[in-house]
């Protein structure tokens, strides 16, 4: 008789969402057409203005048009892959839920922003393609809930998709350098996400000659720019955003890492399964035996 033991990899190097040949792809187009959407405008002239410039009328439905069906594709992708399964579609709606919440707690008050630190630390405990499609999808949330539904949306949801992913991609290492680097990468995250999700308006605005964006100009100079008008603006809500990232990070994540790896261990998500058959020849059971003492029926009949 076969029998099949069961081995699964260990719980360090477990990934929920494991970047295989065509997530990988889907996610790399995926962030080229993000990146190509906040700095088209830098390196194209644009006839937009005013207005329906920082509304993005022109080209906000071609933006929402292609960045949705490219962040399905990568979960496509997966499943086609079989990269996701049912346990770990459960268990990214549940975090989902949960970033939608604490979004809704804190909807970027003065920069404060607590779900971010959801984002760090579920990218590092189940990896970089679970973290992207937990960023977009807890800001579509939290954008639903709070009413923060517009054109800066898509946006949003590709730099929250970065966080989470990029946290995913950090060296392993483990004990308080962990924390540590986690807490410096929570920080500067904090501080990049407010720097990058400027350029969905700052081309089309005005601000003064020496913050504003002068189309046809070089790169450097606009650049210069956009320094300066983030250093003068929205860098006293970036750096609040980082500091709470980062002290969460510090106080809760040891406990929230040791959570979600013990989840990760139980549920052996994505454990690669392999077989050792041994051959083991189980005996029968033995047949019991007829004690001689026992009539059987036939002789009761005949003493009868």
């Amino acid at each position: 008789m076969k029998l099949a033991r069961l081995r699964r990899a260990p719980a360090a190097r477990l990934r929920l969402i494991r970047l295989k040949p065509r997530s990988t792809v889907a996610l790399i187009v995926a962030s080229l057409v993000g990146l190509l959407a906040f700095a088209w405008p830098l390196f194209f002239h644009t006839s937009q203005a005013g207005a329906s410039a920082i509304g993005h009328t022109t080209d906000a439905p071609w933006l929402f048009v292609l960045l949705l069906p490219l962040l399905v594709g990568v979960v496509l992708a997966e499943l086609s892959e079989s990269g996701i399964d049912a346990k770990v579609i459960s268990l990214l709606g549940m975090l989902a839920a949960v970033g939608t919440a604490l979004r809704a707690l804190g909807p970027g008050t003065a920069g404060l922003e607590p779900g971010f630190f959801l984002l760090v630390l579920a990218g590092r405990a189940f990896g970089a393609g679970f973290g992207f499609v937990l960023g977009a999808v807890s800001l579509l949330g939290g954008a639903l809930i709070t009413g923060g539904v517009g054109p800066w949306m898509p946006f949003q949801m590709f730099a929250c998709a970065w966080v989470g992913c990029l946290a995913g991609l950090l060296p392993r290492f483990g004990g308080r350098l962990e924390l540590l680097i986690l807490a410096a990468y929570s920080l500067v995250s904090g501080i990049l996400y407010g720097v990058i999700m400027n350029l969905w308006f700052w081309p089309y605005a005005t601000f003064g000659s020496d913050f504003s964006f002068v189309p046809g100009d070089a790169l450097a100079p606009n650049l210069h720019r956009y320094f300066l008008f983030v250093v003068a603006t929205s860098l006293g809500w970036d750096i609040p955003r980082g500091i709470l990232c980062a002290a969460l990070v510090l106080v809760l994540g040891r406990p929230v890492l040791t959570a979600f790896r013990r989840t990760s261990r139980k549920a052996a998500f994505a454990a690669p399964v392999t077989f050792d058959a041994t051959e083991q020849t189980l005996d029968p059971p033995p047949r019991p035996r007829m004690s001689e003492s026992t009539p059987t029926v036939e002789s009761r009949s005949t003493d009868g």
